[in-house]
């Protein structure tokens, strides 16, 4: 039996003062096995960015504890939390966040050195995550040069090209158009089901979810539901979710 790359176990995140105390939170649990690709969906305010937060050591639970690859990153702290973060996690955010005076290249080789992988080794691994996401024709434009998908998808080779053992996906079609965006979810596919990355993507659209294996489903930060996509067509899967989330509330962009 495969060990979780991710395991959150019973995690608690309150907000506030006893007068006025926002759980965001509430004792959440699941796991994430290795090669995965799962969606966290919910209505706004449910509980799913602050769970991403948590996970990606942006913010910290109240209570509980968060293992990734064995190590309960709730007792990180300081450098050795900076030293974790820039080795075992990717991230891939809906703003891209590229570095403007960065060439594709260099944004995409800075990842690698702040990750402190020898230099010999760079660019020979930026060159191969570039050829496996078709940006290699690119990779000496700036960001301000590149459509909006050439960006995310320079992003993603950032958040993958480091090897990391969990990417984290904030609502990665969020600034893209349609076709951008089916470009996107087809490569997030390609990068776990031929690399093996391991995705954690939060989302509130219903057809970037079906993308997905497996969804979890936050409300008022529990644990509401879970669909699993098995051997349904992305057809079915996304008829599947849809319907949840017309229980559930919130929206779900319906296009397909």
């Amino acid at each position: 039996m495969n060990t979780p790359i991710l395991s959150v176990e019973q995690i608690q995140k309150y907000y506030g003062n006893r007068g006025n105390l926002t759980k965001a939170l509430d004792r959440l649990s699941f796991s994430v096995e290795p090669k995965e690709f799962l969606g966290i969906m919910g209505a706004s305010g449910s509980g799913k960015t602050t769970l991403l937060n948590c996970i990606s050591t942006i913010d910290t639970v109240t209570s509980g504890n968060i293992y990734i690859e064995g190590t309960d990153i709730t007792a990180l702290r300081g450098a050795r939390l900076s030293d974790f973060r820039s080795r075992k996690l990717g991230f891939i955010f809906q703003d891209y966040n590229l570095l403007d005076t960065l060439t594709a290249y260099e944004n995409i080789a800075l990842a690698l050195s702040i990750s402190k992988v020898r230099p010999g080794e760079i660019h020979g691994r930026v060159l191969s995550v570039a050829d496996a996401l078709n940006i290699s024709d690119i990779l000496q434009k700036y960001p301000f040069q590149m459509s909006g998908g050439q960006q995310q998808r320079v992003a993603a080779a950032r958040a993958i090209v480091t090897h990391p053992a969990l990417v984290l996906a904030d609502e990665p079609t969020g600034s893209l158009d349609s076709n951008s965006s089916r470009m996107l979810l087809t490569l997030l596919c390609r990068l776990n089901e031929t690399l093996g990355a391991t995705i954690l993507m939060v989302t509130h659209d219903a057809f970037s979810a079906s993308y997905c294996r497996r969804i979890l489903f936050i409300k008022d930060g529990k644990l509401f539901h879970e669909l699993n996509r098995g051997t349904d067509s992305r057809q079915e899967f996304f008829s599947k979710i849809l319907e949840v989330v017309s229980v559930l509330g919130g929206e779900s962009n319906e296009r397909m």
